[in-house]
């Protein structure tokens, strides 16, 4: 039976001659893959311009859970994200962030909570004017809380250690090489206590927020097995560091 349910384009490649394959996460469903039949003139329903990276969409779908890929039957636009396609530092992030959550969320269940944290990032990335370069920082940092790994920041002491596989701060040296010392430690705190609409008072340089990134996707690779290395890092990089 058909329903309806928003959703959130993860990645989508060409199948054939006249299909799609399209990896979205859902609202009602979380992480879905779709087949759909690209339409041999504009006035189809599923309009493979439709599946850019982060868009956000509302489908009709038919989903059975024993099969590996869901009928999709229409698509259109739950809200338009124009600077998200057209700004430059806004499209390196949209890819960056697009590849990163498309391994994030494999195997991710229904989780609305995330689905309107990704939402409205989204939403608010698209409309910010002015300074958004540790805007993928703050995401990826927050991100964490809703997949069950955000770090525990009430041991917080100066010159005490990070122990990124507990997620928390510890005035003991690990006995593993999984540690960050007192001065990352006291960054990774620092980069906690930004949100979106203070992020901006937070003057890093280059080298310091493409560190903070490197501590940010090993912590990810700790505790999501098998996280690879992504291709879209090294355009982000070049603008942001």
């Amino acid at each position: 039976m058909l329903e309806k349910t928003e959703a959130i384009v993860l990645h989508a490649f060409k199948y054939g001659e006249s299909r799609m394959i399209i990896d979205m996460f859902t609202r009602r469903h979380g992480r879905l893959s779709f087949v759909a039949a690209l339409p041999k003139s504009g006035r189809g329903k599923l309009k493979k311009q439709l599946f850019q990276p982060l868009t956000l969409l509302v489908v009709d779908c038919d989903v059975r859970p024993r099969l590996q890929l869901q009928k999709l039957s229409s698509a259109a636009l739950m809200m338009p994200l124009p600077q998200l396609q057209v700004h430059e530092a806004k499209l390196s992030m949209t890819l960056f962030l697009g590849e990163f959550l498309y391994h994030a969320l494999k195997g991710e269940q229904q989780n609305e909570p995330l689905f309107s944290y990704i939402t409205s990032s989204l939403q608010w990335l698209d409309g910010a004017v002015g300074h958004v370069a540790n805007f993928h920082l703050v995401f990826l940092m927050h991100l964490a809380r809703f997949l069950g790994f955000y770090p525990n920041l009430e041991g917080y002491r100066e010159g005490c250690y990070f122990d990124l596989r507990a997620s928390a701060f510890t005035a003991d040296m690990p006995l593993h090489r999984d540690v960050l010392m007192a001065d990352e430690a006291a960054k990774v705190q620092l980069m906690m206590r930004m949100d979106y609409a203070t992020m901006h008072l937070f003057r890093l340089t280059r080298l310091d927020r493409q560190r903070l990134l490197d501590i940010i996707l090993a912590y990810y690779r700790i505790h999501l097995p098998a996280f690879p290395e992504l291709r879209s890092l090294d355009v982000l990089q070049q603008l942001w560091g």
